[in-house]
């Protein structure tokens, strides 16, 4: 096993990664019938359209690659988040499914959105642990199509984030420690309560949700692959419990059978619960301070699902410091990257922070393969979740970067 390290950045090879294998736990948990399935639905929302492919050539040139393309999800749904595309699916499905096992009827969305199962719906109760976007998109999915929602947040969680929850009708409950504890009491008082939970993390015993929610993602991946206009050679994906990596690496994977890109998963250095499982060879969970200001990773349980998926496809587990963050956020901003400004939040920012830390280290760049014929895929998985926090990182609004 290859092991780097380079100042607070470390980087490990996965020794079992098989990104060129077909089937196995990637093709079986996220297929084909499963991304037409998510596509068709998602497509057919109000507000549904595709977000940007931005190319960042100023940092291309900079980091010596030939390319990097920026999936820009700071306008998704209004949402501001790559997330909206997981939740409420996963929300949008349950319900469906839960009118044909109680009125024995196929109901549609449009269903849903005319409140013609109502009488059902409305006594539905869904919930959620989250950092705040998670939480955000299960609650509009619960409001839009008319359903109760809980949504539990951790002591890290700042109040932005809360009140952007509860502006779509959400319980929302803040409980002692982090994250994890936070899923495990969402857990505990759904199955007391009767609800319905809609998380992103699988667990044993609870797999069909998240599958879910990560098929809606793979609809983003596939916009931008319609979008790149020249074959990607890297990609680098936030990690947390896994999901979004899981999405990407499957997605591309499964359009991509030759040539396919060096997938690489980026996480904190102190939640680093995926690069902790592949050193270990075995499910790892990260207890104690898991806060970061990459507040969406803030993870130490990794997704059972997502992680199966990553041991075969993610070549390269990486873990970051926090310096890098705000860097990349006021250069996206500031318009050094690419031409124009781009929005995007602590967290979204991670996998180009992952790529700036491989490419300015010598043993990270060869052990990554990276060089002048490089083409990096990124995904912006947020912009300006927390209006407050970003504006005290940045020194603008998003409004004011936009403008400017």
């Amino acid at each position: 096993m290859q092991m780097f390290e380079a100042g607070e950045a470390k980087l490990l090879i996965n020794p079992k990664a098989e990104p060129d294998k077909t089937g196995g736990a990637a093709e079986t948990v996220l297929n084909e019938e499963g991304f037409k399935a998510a596509y068709a639905e998602i497509s057919t929302w109000p507000g549904y359209r595709v977000t940007p492919l931005v190319s960042l050539d100023k940092y291309a040139r900079k980091l010596g690659v030939k390319a990097i393309y920026y999936k820009d999800e700071s306008t998704r749904f209004g949402l501001d988040s790559f997330k909206a595309l997981g939740g409420a699916y996963a929300v949008c499905r349950l319900l469906l499914n839960k009118i044909r096992e109680i009125a024995g009827e196929k109901a549609t969305t449009k269903d849903l959105l005319d409140r013609k199962y109502d009488d059902i719906v409305s006594k539905i109760t869904v919930c959620s642990a989250t950092d705040g976007n998670h939480g955000r998109s299960v609650a509009w999915g619960a409001q839009m199509f008319g359903a109760k929602c809980v949504i539990y947040i951790h002591a890290g969680v700042s109040e932005g984030r809360k009140e952007a929850i509860e502006k779509y009708g959400a319980k929302v409950i803040r409980c002692n420690g982090n994250y994890d504890d936070s899923v495990h009491e969402c857990a505990d008082d759904a199955a007391k309560n009767g609800w319905f939970v809609i998380s992103d993390t699988s667990y044993p015993g609870y797999m069909e949700v998240p599958c879910d929610v990560m098929h809606g993602y793979t609809v983003m991946v596939n916009e931008a692959l319609e979008q790149i206009p020249e074959h990607p050679t890297h990609t680098f994906v936030q990690g947390g419990v896994g999901g979004l990596a899981a999405a990407v690496s499957t997605r591309i994977c499964c359009r991509m059978h030759e040539n396919r890109p060096l997938f690489t998963t980026v996480e904190p250095k102190n939640a680093d619960c995926l690069y902790a499982s592949i050193k270990n060879d075995d499910y790892t969970v990260i207890h104690g301070d898991l806060e970061t200001i990459m507040a969406g990773l803030s993870c130490g349980e990794p997704s059972l699902l997502a992680l199966d998926i990553l041991k075969e496809y993610s070549t390269g587990f990486m873990t970051i410091p926090e310096t890098p963050i705000p860097v990349m956020m006021r250069d996206l901003a500031n318009k050094e990257c690419a031409d124009t400004p781009v929005v995007t939040g602590e967290s979204g920012v991670s996998g180009l922070a992952g790529l700036v830390t491989a490419c300015e280290n010598p043993d990270f760049r060869k052990a990554l393969k990276l060089d002048e014929n490089s083409v990096i895929l990124l995904f912006s998985s947020e912009g300006a979740t927390d209006p407050a926090m970003y504006k005290e990182i940045v020194g603008k609004t998003a409004e004011e970067v936009l403008k400017g």
